[in-house]
């Protein structure tokens, strides 16, 4: 518990939190400090660590849904162009199936098998055409992301306000620069 009271206090939270709250929580809370991170990791009764293999099955079971989508889309597109009642038919049968792709192509085969076949084949090439840049595209996206919202959060902690004692020095300079 002291660990989790301990880090909750350096998450800067604590206020929200009560001792009796802290004491209830069931993760496992470590923490290390490194030059260049803080490092928060919560451990859920699964051994050491994030249960990684499901993170990746979730990961990968959302980006099938989202290829899904992608191929969707393009059919779309060239169903606009050569045949357009039935662009309008799928347009209509996919509005809001589309969450879960397997299921949505689970349902279309059972309307029009010959769509169903022709999205996986499209969502089959996006996904191998995309496969090659995906890992590093992810990974500096996140680095970049959150190297800019610690930026962000740096300098609004940083910020000094003009209503507090000793900014006032700050304020006849800015008359003067806003009367010109």
């Amino acid at each position: 518990m002291s660990r989790l009271y301990n880090v909750v206090t350096i998450l800067g939270v604590r206020n929200m939190l009560d001792r009796n709250f802290a004491q209830n929580l069931r993760p496992l809370v470590s923490c290390s400090l490194s030059t260049q991170n803080f490092i928060l990791r919560t451990n859920y009764g699964l051994g050491s660590g994030m249960n990684i293999k499901q993170i990746a099955k979730d990961t990968a079971k959302t980006l099938q849904s989202y290829l899904t989508y992608q191929a969707l889309r393009t059919v779309l597109l060239q169903l606009d162009e050569t045949n357009p009642p039935l662009a309008y038919w799928l347009h209509n049968f996919s509005a809001d199936k589309v969450q879960n792709g397997e299921k949505f192509l689970e349902s279309l085969f059972s309307e029009k098998p010959e769509l169903a076949l022709r999205i996986m084949t499209v969502r089959e090439h996006i996904a191998e055409e995309v496969s090659e840049f995906l890992p590093e595209m992810v990974r500096s996206g996140i680095q970049q992301a959150n190297m800019e919202h610690r930026k962000l959060h740096l300098e609004r902690i940083t910020q000094i306000s003009l209503s507090t004692p000793g900014a006032t020095d700050l304020e006849p300079e800015q008359q003067s620069n806003d009367d010109g």
